[in-house]
């Protein structure tokens, strides 16, 4: 067999070199994304005593959006299902309040309902603020991992009612504001489900890969108008949608999580391969890079996995039952 010629040698360890050094730039840029560059200060945004509205805002991931954005001078409008939550909190962000002129606005609306009622209320009460901020972080999952074809129709119903038809339709109200002061922020929360189709939470998983192409088409559409906005990945959180109390390295607390999102506006994190979204928290960003540059997110093997690990929940969410059903 003839040997190959120099030239051919020489094409074939181009091209290596070529690829081998874009994985290493890909590498050194996760790196300065995650733990050296800051990100956009919120004051970027709006001044002290403009307003921030966050959605899903009585517990967990939104809650904390709340806490931790009062505390750097927003004022806030919270918007969420139980009126008891959302007064309480209130209270608390009020008390908190180091020179008392914190406003809070709170409604109370559930999403899954979608009343056009509550929406014209909401446009009544945010008519007239001095908006510079949205947190899209209302949400609903699977209350475990179930196949399709035996997902209850009222669950699936509320998840792309609430994940979809809910965002889109805050965002209608309150986007337009952003526009006319030409400037403003809008953070989506996204999913690890988004981002891996994942097997037995079909329904959920599709509503948030439909908010990564949605947001990321938006955030095209306002950049003209001086409105970033950006889609926030994110895999497991300690939250009563989650069902984790505990944290671990790749599982933070909510005010963990969010801190990481507030200190890393405009970067990227561990989702470089879509434009206007972040990774922005250390462990997912660099999960995300790892499945991406290593697996491929929609692959075999992805799917695969994804798969047998919500089989395995199920299965011990079920022994759970039948544990509790016996002691009753």
């Amino acid at each position: 067999m003839d040997s190959i010629s120099p030239t051919i040698l020489k094409v074939f360890a181009g091209i290596g070199l070529l690829y081998l050094s874009a994985k290493a730039f890909s590498f050194f840029r996760l790196l300065t994304s995650l733990f050296i560059l800051p990100g956009t200060s919120l004051s970027k945004f709006g001044r002290k005593g403009s307003w921030a509205v966050v959605t899903g805002a009585s517990d967990g991931i939104g809650k904390e959006f709340a806490t931790q954005l009062a505390s750097r001078g927003f004022n806030l409008l919270l918007i969420s299902r139980t009126a008891s939550k959302l007064s309480a909190l209130s209270s608390e962000l009020k008390s908190a309040s180091k020179d008392g002129s914190l406003q809070v606005k709170s409604f109370a609306m559930d999403f899954a309902e979608n009343k056009d009622s509550d929406y014209d209320s909401l446009t009544q009460l945010i008519n007239g603020l001095d908006i510079a901020i949205l947190i899209n972080n209302v949400g609903l999952s699977h209350s475990i991992p179930v196949p399709f074809l035996s997902t209850p129709a009222d669950e699936m119903k509320n998840i792309i009612t609430i994940n979809c038809v809910g965002t889109l339709r805050i965002t209608q109200l309150v986007a337009p504001t952003l526009v006319a002061r030409k400037n403003g922020l809008i953070l989506t929360m996204g999913s690890f489900g988004g981002l891996l189709p994942t097997p037995l939470l079909a329904t959920y998983s599709g509503s948030k890969a439909f908010l990564q192409y949605w947001s990321t088409s938006l955030a095209s559409e306002l950049a003209p108008h001086g409105v970033t906005v950006s889609l926030i990945q994110s895999y497991l959180v300690t939250s009563a949608m989650s069902k984790i109390r505990r944290t671990s390295p790749t599982i933070p607390n909510p005010k963990m999580f969010v801190k990481s999102v507030l200190g890393k506006i405009g970067r990227s994190g561990g989702a470089q391969e879509w434009a206007y979204s972040s990774t922005p928290y250390w462990s997912h960003g660099v999960m995300q890079w790892g499945i991406s540059t290593f697996v491929g997110v929609g692959s075999w093997v992805a799917v695969w996995a994804n798969r047998g690990m919500h089989e395995g929940i199920r299965k011990r969410a079920l022994r759970k039952v039948a544990r509790d059903a016996k002691k009753q």
